[in-house]
Formats: C-alpha cells, sequence, structure tokens
C-alpha cells in the first residue's frame, strides 16, 4: 500500500462518518415526522453538505499521485474532514427523545456555530493548496471560497430570513457549477 492509500483510510471514514450523520438526519426526520416542524433551509443545508462531503472524497483521488507525505499535509486534510465532520453533525438535531422538534428553533440556535465551522472549513481548504502544493489556489477557485466565505459571514450576522432561506439554495446551485467547472473529470 502506498503512502496516500494508508493516510485515506482515515479520512475516508471520517467522510463516511460525514455522509452517515447527514443520512441519519434525514431518517430522524422521516422516523419522527409527526413530531417536526420543518424548515426547509435545513434539508437544503443537508443537501449541500451532502455533496460537499462526497466532492471532497473525489478530489482526493487527485491526491494519490503526491508521493511523498508530510504531517502538516495529512493534518490539514484531517482537519478540513473533521470540519465536514462536525457540520455534518449539528446541521440536524438530535432525534433521540420524542418531543417536539422545531427545526427552525435548532437552525437559529445553531447559526453562529453553523457558519462560523463552514467558514474555517472553507479556509483550510484553501489553506491545503498551499500546504499541500506549496501554492495559491488558482482564481476561479479562490473566487468561489471567498464569495462562500463572505455569504457565511453574512449568514451570522444577518438575521433577515429572507437571506436563510436563499442563501442555501443558491449554495446548492453555486457548488453545482464549481463542482462542474473544477472536479467533474476524476483525475
Amino acid at each position: 500500500m502506498d503512502q496516500f492509500g494508508y493516510l485515506s483510510v482515515l479520512l475516508s471514514i471520517i467522510v463516511g462518518f460525514s455522509i452517515t450523520q447527514i443520512l441519519l438526519g434525514f431518517r430522524g426526520i422521516v422516523l419522527s415526522r409527526a413530531h417536526v416542524k420543518v424548515y426547509w433551509p435545513t434539508f437544503e443545508w443537508a443537501v449541500l453538505l451532502l455533496l460537499i462531503n462526497v466532492q471532497s472524497w473525489w478530489a482526493m483521488f487527485g491526491m494519490r499521485a503526491i508521493q511523498h507525505w508530510t504531517f502538516p499535509a495529512f493534518g490539514i486534510l484531517l482537519t478540513q474532514t473533521i470540519a465536514q465532520y462536525m457540520l455534518a453533525a449539528i446541521v440536524f438535531p438530535d432525534f433521540s427523545g420524542y418531543g417536539a422538534i422545531d427545526l427552525h428553533d435548532h437552525y437559529r440556535q445553531h447559526r453562529r456555530w453553523f457558519f462560523g465551522l463552514l467558514i474555517f472549513l472553507l479556509l483550510v481548504s484553501l489553506a491545503k493548496d498551499l500546504v499541500i502544493g506549496g501554492r495559491i489556489t488558482g482564481a476561479l477557485n479562490l473566487l468561489f471560497h471567498l464569495g462562500f466565505i463572505s455569504m457565511s459571514l453574512a449568514a451570522m450576522l444577518i438575521r433577515a430570513e429572507k437571506y436563510h432561506k436563499l442563501f442555501p439554495l443558491f449554495g446548492i446551485g453555486i457548488f453545482i457549477a464549481y463542482i462542474i467547472a473544477l472536479f467533474t473529470p476524476l483525475r
């Protein structure tokens, strides 16, 4: 087994746990539907996080060509996958109880943590190119990251419901365009 094959096992496990958290959230909605007050942006963020995790796993395939790994290079990838997991872990509430679950209340209570983690994830993603590749990311990738960071910072500060309902829809569209532009072929 090569170095990246060995290192990618732990990263894949964490990405798998992230996807599991999101799917368990959807499962919780289905099983607790009689007690759930729906808030659509939560579903939209969960879909976007699912896309982010799948894209991240897809993009890691390109790192198989790197022959020599350092702990900082592995550490930045590990930090990225942990941030992805933490986002996945808080997008939905815990469904273990039998009481009423209000997704809008959950969103409001955890909004700053969620968007703070999203900003952290995006900054780590930018740092990854510098730490692993020794260069700053390309212009299109940088533009995407800075745009998402700006919108996430605004989401931490803006309370307007319309913004919080439009941002995840806009985010899904932008992220799909980002995947098509930068990650369609498996390299």
